[in-house]
């Protein structure tokens, strides 16, 4: 089988991208480990070099063993025998061997047993494993979970789980309730306080939990009695691998990602110890790890969205009508071309984003150890707003896009891809729940709509129309200039009349707008560095340009009276 990392030169691209130089040494603090451990970079080549190498190693596991699995796990999926779950037998062979390869825990710090790789490697490993099994992605990806306890949790909590989490056991962020879902403020599982036993219980219900009987759970639970927002919960970490009061009720009978137990969870006194501080559970932690959750839906969104191409590319080349093979037609090598540029778009915008994570991120880790000087806290700042701006535009686009490649994957395999012999028809299972869950397409444009409004999105696209480029793009740049300058008057259109509702109707558009600017700028700079995107940057910014023009016709054309007449008297 392929290797999953080899044989996609664009990963190894952004990789090696100029920013992983000022990454890396923000990670590593100069390299001051180099000396304490044995396995720790002596410099950037070094690193770049582990980096490549461990990405080797999860990409021959990817192309040997979880993507061959993926079927059988689909047919087979998990089951609840005596409240607990039992992994498709692929799963389970899927874990161990990620497991024995040590690949667990990669971002975490040396002194937990993990590699302190930045984001951008580990976003990656997310990638490749969901292009060779989304719903596998969703155990490899919880591990995120760890993050969450490093950065927030006590010494003592982080030197019992981390180092576990580096061997391989798993996690689940248990959030939604039977009354809560999006509403997280609805969150009415108990917590009380044993003053006896000095340990907090939990009891309720919690559903829709992925990887729900996970050895280390992440619980958002009410803390204060009387409340009833978002101001009483806190956060707790479950030992779920030593105590057996938490049950699994059942796992839902999903339409895809069936690999992925999805649980409904009964806790009965069930001990926990408070991660952080009272209080702050939704408010700051599930906030900063539902952040981390959307550039992994990123990820698995990219994953999909490269293994639809994958699938089409194939039997386009290998199906023959008329005499030739399909992909000679017209309709065909379009079809395939706008799926192959807008794989490479989302993957662009997905580690761009990741990028400035790994920025503010570094400087946090630093500011824990010492006062960051005034230049490092404006720096810190402002890639900290660069991340919050384009992690909705990530989350939303990317599961757009791989939605959209598994529906035009199913329709380059015609009859073919309707039946369950063609891989094509599982992914488009998988594809359809990445825009809906960890916030919904339309909950990233809320999101995103205040960075359209307050320039933040124009004055990033002004920066990267002021780098240079090769002059074969400037007839594209030009033309990205001009429609620039029209979303700022569309922008000031929309806002000028200061009606909420106006504003929020045509929110979507203009977050639409922004967002085919930024991965139509990106694809330029790419190409400019390396010509593989060159047919991406070209066909992608004619795609843009069709849909930017369509939305700014409308805005420009609506009466704001209008409004009204979207309200169909049926919906009220």
């Amino acid at each position: 089988m392929a290797n999953f990392y080899l044989d996609k030169p664009e990963l190894k691209f952004h990789l090696t991208h100029p920013l992983m130089e000022k990454i890396v040494a923000l990670k590593e603090q100069n390299y001051r480990e180099k000396d304490t451990f044995d396995y720790a970079p002596q410099d950037f080549e070094d690193a770049i070099d582990s980096y490549n190498h461990v990405m080797e190693i999860i990409g021959e596991i990817c192309g040997d063993i979880i993507a061959p699995n993926a079927e059988d796990v689909d047919h087979e999926g998990p089951h609840v025998v005596d409240n607990r779950v039992v992994y498709a037998r692929g799963t389970q062979e899927n874990h161990e061997a990620l497991k024995k390869a040590g690949v667990y825990g990669i971002s975490l710090p040396r002194e937990y047993g993990g590699l302190n790789f930045p984001m951008v490697p580990y976003v990656m490993t997310g990638e490749i494993v969901s292009r060779a099994d989304a719903g596998f992605a969703n155990i490899w990806g919880l591990q995120d979970c760890a993050e969450t306890i490093h950065e927030f949790a006590s010494k003592e909590i982080r030197e019992e789980f981390l180092p576990r989490i580096n061997q391989g056991e798993t996690c689940s962020m248990d959030l939604t309730e039977p009354d809560a879902g999006s509403d997280l403020q609805a969150v009415m599982l108990k917590a009380t306080y044993d003053e006896k036993k000095k340990i907090w219980l939990l009891n309720g219900v919690k559903r829709f939990i992925t990887n729900g009987d996970a050895q280390i759970k992440l619980v958002l639970a009410r803390s204060e009695a009387g409340t009833s927002d978002g101001r009483g919960l806190s956060y707790f970490v479950v030992d779920n691998q030593f105590d057996s009061s938490m049950k699994v009720r059942r796992i839902e009978n999903k339409l895809g990602i069936k690999g992925s137990p999805t649980c409904e969870l009964v806790f009965t006194n069930t001990p926990a110890k408070m991660v952080g501080e009272p209080k702050m559970g939704l408010i700051k932690y599930v906030m900063s790890l539902m952040n981390g959750a959307r550039l992994g839906v990123g990820a698995q969104s990219v994953g999909v969205a490269q293994a639809a191409y994958d699938e089409a590319l194939a039997y386009a080349k290998d199906r023959a009508q008329f005499g030739k093979a399909i992909i000679e037609f017209p309709a065909v090598f379009e079809m395939l071309a706008i799926m192959k540029a807008k794989v490479d778009a989302a993957r662009a915008l997905l580690y761009e984003c990741t990028r400035f994570v790994d920025v503010y991120k570094a400087y946090g880790t630093i500011a824990d150890e010492r006062p960051l000087s005034k230049e490092e806290r404006m720096d810190a700042k402002e890639y900290q707003k660069l991340a919050d701006m384009m992690t909705p535009l990530v989350k939303m686009f990317a599961s757009e896009y791989a939605n959209q490649n598994a529906y035009d994957s199913i329709q380059v395999h015609g009859g073919s891809g309707f039946m369950k012999d063609y891989a094509c028809e599982r992914i488009y299972r998988d594809a359809r729940i990445l825009t809906i869950y960890e916030g919904t397409s339309q909950l990233q444009v809320v999101a995103a709509i205040r960075f359209v409004t307050n320039g933040a999105y124009v004055a990033k696209l002004r920066q990267y129309e002021a780098q240079p480029i090769n002059p074969a793009f400037e007839g594209l740049r030009n033309r990205l200039v001009s429609f620039t300058d029209s979303l700022e008057k569309a922008i000031a259109k929309v806002t000028e009349p200061k009606n909420a509702e106006y504003h929020d109707f045509m929110a979507r558009r203009l977050v639409e707008i922004a967002g085919h600017l930024v991965m139509s700028n990106l694809l330029i700079i790419d190409a400019s560095r390396d010509d593989m995107f060159a047919r991406s940057a070209e066909i992608y910014s004619n795609f843009a340009a069709a849909e930017i023009t369509k939305h700014l016709a409308f805005i420009d054309g609506f009466q704001i009276d209008n409004v009204g007449l979207y309200k169909n008297s049926d919906q009220e």
